[in-house]
């Protein structure tokens, strides 16, 4: 794919995919991991290497240009398109690889940062079922604050890690906790921690209970 072009409907399509972790055809379990704005797939996969849990394949996809979509999380949907449904669409053909390997989704983390935190927890609300784990670090459901919140299905238990700033310069902290509350009305597990005066960054608490999650997932049958 020519990342420096991308199609104008699907800028996202055929990306790249970058791994860690286990090969995928002998992995328990899997993540799927999601850069921010102006990172990689290979930054987003340096947390893997923290992470660190053995029997997890780890994939990342490249955003088109290093941005998944070009307005703010919280602009109206129809600013972000075609990106946003492109990035989605991305997301849910990542997870079918995921499935074709014989890892189900119930052994299945989403994980993402900041813009992929977005991403993240906005596929995880759209395709609302029982997951290994969603983990949203700095970031918040996407759209407008009026944006209604129908979402179908149910979460099913998932457990549900949301991790940020109390003073994020780009994530609201009112942002996190609507969309704890979003998460934990579709049947979601939801753990919400603000942490007071951080940076736009992911620290060591939360690097320790997203592994103490995964350390777990990988017993769900």
């Amino acid at each position: 794919m020519n990342v420096s072009n991308p199609p104008a409907q699907a800028p996202h399509r055929g990306s790249l995919i970058k791994t860690a972790g286990e090969p995928l055809e002998r992995a328990r379990a899997a993540m799927l991991m999601i850069h921010g704005r102006g990172a990689s797939a290979e930054d987003i996969l340096s947390l893997a290497h923290e992470l660190n849990v053995a029997g997890y394949a780890c994939l990342a996809p490249q955003a088109a240009n290093n941005t998944w979509y070009p307005n703010p999380f919280y602009a109206p949907l129809a600013e972000n398109e075609p990106w946003l449904s492109s990035a989605l669409d991305r997301m849910n053909e990542v997870m079918a690889v995921i499935g074709k390997a014989g890892i189900p989704p119930e052994r299945t983390f989403i994980l993402g940062f900041s813009q992929g935190a977005c991403l993240a927890l906005e596929y995880a609300a759209r395709h609302a079922r029982r997951y290994g784990g969603v983990v949203g670090l700095s970031g918040a459901l996407i759209g407008p604050d009026d944006l209604p919140r129908n979402y179908a299905g149910s979460l099913d238990g998932t457990p549900v890690f949301l991790g940020c700033s109390d003073v994020d310069p780009y994530v609201p902290k009112e942002r996190v906790e609507a969309a704890a509350r979003v998460l934990h009305s579709l049947g979601g597990r939801v753990t919400e921690r603000l942490y007071p005066q951080m940076g736009h960054v992911v620290n060591p608490d939360e690097i320790g209970f997203v592994r103490g999650l995964m350390q777990a997932g990988l017993s769900h049958p």
